[in-house]
């Protein structure tokens, strides 16, 4: 694995020897995942904020590595999500906890989610709710996560294969729902199957613009509260069909590149997800505009990011020029010598599979505002997708970042 995907996807203490060391028998775990899996939920989830000692429970006792395809088990306890083919991703764990809790599981709920996806977040939720009924559109994952849930013993987790658009009409209505893709609208069988006084999570919106949002049922309609930015599959079926808004993937842009809008209610900045401790800084020494973002981070390994996702289709556009403003002090490297400050851009195929970083790579223990830069940067004809990552990613000190700016270089023939 080269530096650049390393960057992303490398935990020094999860030592992979050979396949046959991933084959455990359920009582028995091999220990580098258990302790994988302690750092994840002290750094990746506690430290994010979720404090729920039930939610925290479950995610120390569930192996998520069981739940994701063995040629990225080496990823299963990163915070990030991980693709299990089909073009699905596993959520990241942190986004799975928190989603977890605020949709305060209790003993006596029935929780109906909508894509199953690998079944680690069914399995979650299994011990801390009475039943779960999962719904999967592509046969392939249902089938795979039914035998995985199976074989770990989860009997209070149904499974079926089918449009979760639909819902599951013959179990309703339940107590609690949890959307795990995006629709660019709440189905309205969803409203139609959630309890009165009922809580339903789901992230909405475009593509790649999407606000997670939870909601209760109040006289039969929805009272609805914004939640954070992310970043989550699209719902397909009839919600893909039914939706008005399609990025260009020919015309790939970052938003908000310059921070000049500034950060939503819930102190977010517009346009950017999966933010983490990030300041939006007004002065007069911006390089563009009048705000900067800034990184602080005094604990070697806390995460301190955020990304935004973007449409680019690698047989439209060839080559891109990626550049940033950056300033750094007192940068230290984490625990990791991947642990460093840098802007990025990752790019993936229709499969969610990962294909190549672009690093802009800001070394300098100190150094005050300069432009880093990378022309005509190729884009692998495969390219569906690909994330803008900004950040100090586990290394401490300070950074500062503004004019993050992607502009088509050469386009295709």
């Amino acid at each position: 694995m080269n530096f650049r995907t390393t960057l992303i996807y490398s935990i020094a203490f999860l030592l992979v020897t050979t396949s046959a060391s991933f084959v455990q028998a359920q009582s028995k775990e091999n220990p580098k995942f258990t302790r994988a899996r302690e750092y994840m939920v002290e750094t990746a989830v506690k430290q994010a904020g979720v404090t729920d000692e039930r939610v925290l429970s479950s995610m120390l006792k569930t192996r998520r590595h069981e739940f994701v395809p063995r040629n990225v088990l080496n990823r299963a306890y990163l915070d990030a999500g991980v693709p299990i083919g089909s073009a699905q991703t596993i959520s990241s764990p942190f986004i799975v906890a928190y989603m977890t809790q605020t949709l305060e599981p209790k003993p006596t709920d029935r929780v109906l989610e909508i894509g199953t996806g690998s079944g680690y977040q069914a399995a979650i939720l299994s011990p801390l709710v009475k039943e779960v009924y999962s719904i999967e559109i592509v046969e392939a994952l249902g089938i795979r996560a039914a035998k995985v849930l199976k074989k770990l013993k989860y009997k209070n987790v149904f499974t079926k294969i089918g449009d979760g658009y639909k819902g599951w009409e013959e179990h309703a209505p339940f107590d609690k729902i949890i959307v795990t893709c995006s629709p660019e609208n709440v189905p309205q069988p969803l409203v139609d199957q959630l309890k009165e006084g009922g809580l339903l999570i789901v992230p909405m919106g475009q593509r790649h613009q999407q606000t997670l949002y939870l909601m209760i049922k109040k006289d039969g309609k929805l009272e609805t509260e914004a939640l954070r930015p992310t970043l989550f599959v699209p719902m397909t079926g009839a919600a893909e069909d039914a939706r008005k808004v399609i990025p260009d993937p020919s015309k790939p842009e970052v938003l908000n590149f310059d921070f000049e809008e500034g950060l939503d209610e819930k102190g977010f900045v517009k346009g950017w997800y999966y933010q983490r401790r990030l300041e939006l800084i007004a002065g007069e020494d911006a390089p563009s505009g009048e705000h900067f973002v800034q990184f602080s981070n005094d604990v070697p390994g806390q995460h301190a990011h955020v990304m935004q996702g973007f449409a680019i289709d690698g047989r439209q556009v060839s080559a891109i020029d990626f550049e940033a403003q950056v300033a750094v002090e007192n940068i230290k490297k984490g625990i990791y010598n991947e642990d460093i400050p840098v802007a990025m851009v990752s790019f993936y195929d229709k499969n969610r599979r990962h294909l190549k970083d672009t690093v802009l790579d800001p070394l300098s223990a100190n150094k005050g505002w300069h432009k880093l830069e990378m022309k005509s940067v190729r884009v692998p004809v495969a390219t569906k997708d690909a994330i803008v990552r900004i950040g100090l990613f586990g290394a401490t000190g300070v950074a500062k970042f503004d004019a993050v700016k992607l502009t088509v270089s050469k386009t295709s023939k």
